[in-house]
């Protein structure tokens, strides 16, 4: 099992899933170079937060036309899982990998700060060993979080129960007050059509350790690893 964590000029987060990934999941990990189209052997990607060239243009638009993400493409194509986080979240619905756009939030003001989640699907890698219903306190910190799609695909997404996560109260509520950036229904994290690739905009790499506060974000990767460890075994 070996994940691969790809570095974008502007990205700033790619650390800090290495270091989630090497230190609390214990898991073999390697960074993946933007201008290399090689993934180098790796089981699953994180394409991580930060601002990727610059977010020229908007967001995600120059991070879609670099060589690695369309070795991405054919590897989430062929089944490979991805996650997306925050700026990851925003270059995978560019690059076509997972639809609708990452808005400006609405109040034109950058958010950054700890939110409540509802697990909404546990039927994906990232929260197979999650429970549905489930709230959990993850940190968000960006600009362009309000998810947007249109009704077609909105209920296609819920049709397909491909809504991983919603934005809601320490209950579990999901209100307009609990949404941070005005994301259609809340909406906090969606996958795809064959539930591999994964985007989500609040940061788990962030929550995964007692000294960070939280540690809900450990969670999303210890289910991921649980999935491939699943995985791997059948295989064999």
């Amino acid at each position: 099992m070996k994940f691969g964590v790809i570095i974008f000029p502007g990205s700033n987060c790619d650390h800090d899933a290495w270091w989630v990934i090497s230190q609390v999941a214990r898991q073999p990990v390697t960074f993946l170079w933007h201008d290399s189209p090689e993934l180098q052997g790796c089981d699953a990607i994180v394409v991580p937060g930060g601002f990727a060239y610059g977010d020229y243009l908007r967001t995600g638009a120059i991070a879609r036309f670099s060589p690695v993400m369309e070795s991405v493409r054919k590897f989430a194509a062929a089944g490979g899982l991805v996650l997306g986080i925050c700026n990851g979240f925003q270059i995978l619905c560019e690059a076509g990998l997972l639809p609708g756009a990452l808005m400006r939030n609405a109040g034109l003001k950058y958010v950054c700060k700890p939110v409540h989640l509802r697990v909404e699907s546990t039927n994906t890698p990232y929260t197979q060993q999650l429970t549905k219903g489930e709230v959990l306190e993850i940190p968000i910190g960006h600009m362009e979080g309000n998810y947007f799609c249109d009704e077609a695909t909105l209920a296609e997404l819920k049709n397909q129960d491909r809504i991983v996560f919603r934005y809601c109260t320490p209950s579990g509520e999901i209100t307009p007050d609990a949404n941070p950036n005005g994301s259609l229904e809340n909406i906090a994290g969606i996958c795809s059509e064959g539930r591999n690739v994964l985007g989500m905009m609040p940061h788990p790499e962030r929550a995964s350790e007692p000294e960070l506060g939280m540690t809900d974000g450990a969670k999303v990767f210890q289910s991921l690893v649980a999935a491939m460890e699943k995985q791997l075994a059948t295989s064999r």
